[in-house]
């Protein structure tokens, strides 16, 4: 176990996964795919509310500003507003409970005051981030509005794909848009279980296999967890960029944020799977809550435009008492009073954005345990104990 809590410079750990996802295969398609850990409850069909405001953003004033282009700067938690005692709390909780967790980073005001690596993981070791990489592909799709690949988010779906003809077309199938898709209230007959994921991996065109699907439900009525809808919007920065996604996704946001070396998991067309497959340090993970808790900037450049996080962290459909959806982010409401936005990933891949106390979170694992229980005890506590 390496964990440093921030002395002038050091780190901390901790965590939990609580909705799911699939694990992604790459070609050739793996025999089997991991069942998701999305809850019944919440892989089920349920009613849509209407969008709520995001989370209250932070400070978005750059001056001044670091940015961990190269490398994250570290302090002590104390010079950064947290309870270094708090934290080492949690530490001797996830010890004591034997928690399968790899990493955890809490980065406060910009800085990295607390990270510990388990199991022989290390700050330069890749970690399968599963569906939490989904927030990277509905974030290229804000960067290519922002460039004006796609006109908007109310463009319907099958108008991406003039070539083709799908199965199963009505009226509903053709008013899908892509905030549908985006929101995962896409209206697609899909069931998030390893026999539909088998079956979309052993499809020679994934894209035909999803957009085949019957609507069950009016497009933008009802959310439903949809591996495939993340595997679509792939499929339309494809359409739309005329660049493969991973290009795109190298000139657009990982050069800029300095993420190198990304091997993303294809389908048989060579499109990268929306959904995941692709590994990251925890440091780079963090880069893109980071990002977005500064509202789309990054080191004198306008990475995604700030009303893109803005609509893309507000919640669209509910998926339980404590979790809502977004644009491919989840929405977290209870965070000892404090509102943010996740991107997860099953088993305990998460980076967690709470914008009003300038914080980022970030934890890979292998574990059914629950990381938010810790930072709600815990991280959260640390925050408010100093204050």
């Amino acid at each position: 176990m390496n964990v440093k809590l921030m002395h002038p410079s050091t780190g901390f750990l901790a965590l939990l996964c609580i909705l799911g996802i699939i694990a992604a295969g790459c070609v050739p398609i793996p025999a089997t795919v991991a069942p998701s850990d999305v809850p019944p409850s919440a892989a089920s069909l349920t009613p849509a509310p209407a969008a709520a405001p995001a989370p209250s953003a932070a400070p978005t004033t750059a001056a001044g500003a670091h940015w961990p282009t190269e490398g994250w700067r570290t302090s002590t938690p104390e010079a950064q507003g947290m309870d270094s005692q708090k934290l080492a709390e949690m530490l001797a909780t996830i010890k004591e409970k034997n928690m399968n967790i790899h990493s955890f980073l809490v980065i406060r005001n910009g800085y990295l005051v607390s990270e510990s690596y388990f199991r022989g993981y290390q700050q330069d070791t890749k970690h399968d981030m599963q569906s939490a990489g989904r927030s990277f592909t509905s974030t290229l799709v804000g960067i290519a509005i922002d460039k004006g690949y796609i006109d908007g988010v109310d463009h319907q779906v099958l108008e991406f794909f003039p070539e083709r003809t799908f199965a199963n077309l009505d009226a509903q199938k053709e008013a899908m848009t892509l905030e549908d898709v985006l929101t995962m209230r896409s209206g697609l007959e899909w069931q998030e279980t390893a026999d539909t994921r088998n079956a979309q991996q052993r499809s020679p065109d994934w894209v035909q296999f999803l957009l085949d699907l019957p609507v069950v439900a009016p497009p933008g009525s009802q959310w439903s967890y949809c591996s495939g809808c993340s595997h679509i919007l792939s499929a339309i920065l494809h359409e739309t960029t005329g660049m493969n996604p991973r290009d795109f996704a190298e000139q657009y946001l990982f050069k800029p944020l300095h993420i190198s070396d990304v091997n993303w998991m294809v389908d048989p067309a060579g499109i990268p799977y929306g959904a995941g497959g692709f590994d990251l340090t925890p440091r780079d993970m963090a880069k893109l809550g980071y990002l977005f808790l500064r509202n789309g900037q990054w080191d004198g450049q306008q990475i995604v435009s700030s009303e893109w996080v803005k609509k893309a962290t507000q919640r669209y459909a509910g998926v339980d008492e404590h979790f809502g959806y977004g644009y491919h982010w989840f929405t977290v409401t209870s965070l000892g009073g404090y509102a943010g936005y996740a991107a997860l990933g099953t088993g305990g891949q998460i980076i967690l954005v709470v914008p009003e106390l300038d914080l980022v979170i970030v934890t890979t694992a292998r574990t059914e345990e629950s990381i938010f229980e810790l930072i709600d005890q815990y991280v959260i506590p640390a925050v408010q104990k100093a204050q």
